[in-house]
């Protein structure tokens, strides 16, 4: 094309993105906010002061609720509640170790114990917490069940008549720290485990490297210091505002202390993403000519509605969550998309006023840096559009190339276990790995952690006892306590707990075997004919019921997820290859990130880069809220590359030529976007738990899969090869859905300059 032919068709464009910005309803509302700015500004000033206010007098607080409708874990926790008092409430196990060679139990070390216990009792007197909250202290020089054979490990359990959540953690802390004082003088090392020993998360600095690694990225990509902060100050205040609502909503209902780790990482990631979408196509438009209100608006009718679109895909696979029927894992994914439902209203509307207020002011603050050619040219030049280049070029070889990779990236998966880490996985410098570490030292591994059975006697007096004598009898437990009842007297009691401890560590795939053989074995064939019943509870039963409740419900949530997107990119991109395509590569990368989780953290390849030195498996709860988040995430990346591919196909390019120029225009933003999203969930590989690192690690490696092998790679080359036919759709299906289409209103596909391979349906209506 001649330079002359070239303006033309660039001045065609130009005209073309003006009428974009007067026609439809998202130009409408994005030309309202860029032409009175200040109201808008003003508004969202009111909102934020609003929620603020709201805190400060109506604020929740998060809390660790765990139910499990229907278990055996679930109706032992109810039956304890109900007839138990102190034994309903978290213990802190308080275990005591010698130094190497030496015992616990010389009369120096007793009677520092002595005044250990002591100090338990009282200290409630002294702390934050009231009288009746420290129930029950037992005592390792009374009971030989406490104190190693070898004389050198002891422990005792503080036993509290509330949940951890409900305990104050500056109460628990200086009990902590006055136990170890006294034990000090003696040479004894104190550590602390249990329920009750359970910090809230911390991100640490995480959210700070996140947004550190997102400003030189940013600054890489626009070379000025405004363009770059304006996505990292919208996406700090999506998720303040996030945050804000969330402890509203806690007044109201119970949402999980995971929530305040996934908040910040999915809120920053997609507040910082969907900002430099919008910013990106302004400042093209800008640089094309036009003025900056028409130029906000123009990008809000084109990129914010791309967002919009994309917001609605973590908000259809966010709602899938509830199909799994676990109110935590529900309520944890309605918490995380708080984030992703502030970034879509700010981007929408305070955005546009923003960028309207900036103009050309948008590209201040260089540095001495050579500025960026944002015009559609100048995109042509860059060294992603080469590459989209090289990939239609080559697309025969690239796409089977890439699907060998992604494949042998995944294949770990299939060996992935779920189920319960225990402690011996957390950081060798916290409380609760020391406290394993003696422990399993000193009483075997299966001594960390209690397999619990809570027996409902009704008329069997006898039946705790028959379970103790057939419980000593199992191969794998390695010692049972004697029952503990809720009335003094035996005859009186109507409920009895009988702690067993297993001969295998609790993570140890033997321990959940043990757990079903009681359940489904020991217990039935021990109360048969009895009026008794008994429910198998602890944490690995809790896990077992957790993973059986996830794997019953997971065809549901996939279909649930997988089928509505697909509805929704038919009718967004008028195409049923395009929605296809979009479910199978998201579920791929999906894979990818579950298969490298399970390469480092259960086979233990690269462990030490994650700060953890054991290998156990994934936690239950992580694989559906993190597909969930991810299904959603991804789906950004898609719906910014296909609505710009989409919108040079309508304007009469063929799908090749249309899928270079996508590539040229939004590639750039889509790396940087990945770059920027994973390196907020990388950052949390930082945090001293492991949910966290499990967490991180899948999203950020997903991120990166789904935006460099699978939109930047895999689909143009797939897309270069249909040809036309990646537009096809069935006629019955174009005329169900709904007229709304991701391009904006008044824009219809123009025939392509080259003939074209298939038939494409016929674009429907837009709204």
């Amino acid at each position: 094309m001649t330079d002359t032919g070239e303006r033309t068709v660039d001045a065609e464009r130009v005209e073309e993105e003006r009428r974009i910005a007067h026609e439809g309803w998202l130009a409408g509302i994005a030309g309202a906010c860029a032409r009175r700015p200040w109201r808008v500004v003003g508004g969202w000033v009111v909102i934020v002061v609003g929620l603020v206010l709201l805190n400060a007098a109506f604020h929740g607080k998060l809390i660790n609720d765990f139910k499990i409708p229907g278990s055996d874990t679930q109706k032992a926790f109810d039956l304890i509640a109900e007839k138990f008092g102190a034994e309903k409430g978290a213990a802190l196990r308080v275990v005591v170790a010698a130094p190497a060679g030496e015992r616990v139990d010389t009369p120096a070390r007793q009677a520092a114990l002595r005044r250990m216990l002591a100090a338990g009792k009282i200290s409630e007197q002294k702390l934050d917490l009231t009288p009746s909250d420290i129930a029950a202290i037992t005592s390792p020089l009374s009971d030989h069940n406490q104190l190693s054979d070898n004389g050198r490990v002891a422990f005792f359990d503080v036993q509290y008549d509330r949940t951890g959540f409900e305990l104050p953690r500056s109460g628990v802390v200086k009990i902590e720290d006055g136990l170890r004082a006294i034990a000090a003088s003696t040479g004894l090392q104190v550590e602390f485990t249990g329920e009750a020993e359970s910090p809230p998360p911390s991100q640490g600095i995480s959210d700070l490297i996140g947004l550190l690694a997102a400003f030189v990225i940013l600054m890489v990509l626009f070379r000025a210091l405004v363009p770059t902060a304006i996505p990292l100050l919208f996406a700090i205040v999506a998720v303040a505002s996030a945050f804000l609502i969330l402890f509203l909503a806690a007044r109201l209902t119970h949402f999980n202390t995971i929530t305040e780790i996934l908040v910040p990482m999915i809120g920053l990631g997609v507040g910082i993403d969907y900002t430099l979408f919008i910013v990106t196509r302004f400042r093209q438009m800008l640089h094309d000519g036009l003025p900056p209100a028409e130029a906000a608006a123009a990008a809000g009718a084109t990129a914010g509605r791309a967002v919009i679109f994309a917001g609605v895909t973590v908000a259809i696979s966010i709602t899938g969550l509830g199909l799994i029927g676990l109110d935590f894992i529900t309520k944890l994914g309605i918490g995380s998309a708080l984030g992703v439902l502030t970034a879509v209203l700010l981007a929408n509307s305070l955005l546009p006023a923003v960028l309207s207020l900036l103009g050309p002011k948008i590209d201040r603050g260089r540095l001495g840096l050579k500025p960026v050619d944002e015009s559609r040219e100048g995109q042509q030049r860059t060294p992603i559009a080469a590459w989209g280049r090289f990939v239609g070029r080559n697309a025969k070889v690239v796409l089977p190339a890439v699907l060998v990779l992604l494949l042998v990236l995944a294949s770990p998966v299939i060996g992935s276990r779920l189920g319960l880490a225990d402690a011996s996985t957390a950081a060798k410098d916290q409380t609760t790995r020391k406290a394993y570490d003696l422990l399993t030292a000193g009483f075997g591994p299966g001594f960390t952690e209690p397999i619990p059975v809570v027996v409902d006697l009704r008329s069997d007096h006898a039946a705790a006892d028959k379970l103790v004598a057939a419980f000593k009898q199992v191969p794998a437990i390695d010692r049972v306590v004697k029952p503990i009842y809720n009335k003094k007297k035996q005859a009186l009691a109507s409920v009895a707990i009988i702690n067993t401890y297993g001969k295998y560590a609790p993570q140890d795939a033997k321990t959940d075997d043990l757990v079903s053989t009681l359940r489904h074995t020991v217990i039935p064939q021990t109360l048969d004919g009895s009026s008794a019943k008994a429910y198998v509870s602890g944490t690995n039963a809790a896990f077992t019921d957790i993973g059986h409740q996830i794997y019953s419900h997971t065809p549901w949530f996939l279909l649930y997820i997988i089928g509505i997107t697909f509805l929704v990119l038919a009718m967004a991109f008028r195409s049923a290859v395009i929605a296809v395509k979009a479910a199978l590569t998201t579920l791929l990368s999906a894979l990818v990130g579950f298969g490298v989780l399970t390469f480092v953290v259960q086979q233990g390849h690269g462990l030490g880069f994650i700060g953890l030195d054991r290998t156990g498996p994934i936690e239950s709860f992580v694989p559906p809220i993190a597909f969930a988040i991810l299904f959603g995430l991804s789906m950004d990346y898609e719906v910014f590359l296909m609505s710009r591919i989409r919108e040079e196909h309508i304007h009469g390019e063929d799908t090749p030529a249309a899928v270079r120029d996508g590539i040229a225009g939004v590639g750039r933003v889509i790396a940087a976007a990945a770059l920027i999203m994973s390196s907020v969930f990388f950052s949390f590989l930082l945090a001293p738990d492991r949910v966290s690192k499990e967490f991180g690690l899948l999203l950020g490696v997903a991120i990166l899969t789904d935006a460099f092998l699978m939109r930047l790679t895999l689909v143009p080359s797939l897309l270069t090869l249909l040809g036309e036919r990646s537009w096809a759709i069935p006629r019955w299906l174009a005329r169900a859905l709904p007229g709304i289409t991701i391009e904006p209103p008044g824009e219809h596909p123009k025939p392509p300059k080259q003939q074209p391979l298939g038939e494409p349906a016929p674009a429907e209506g837009s709204s």
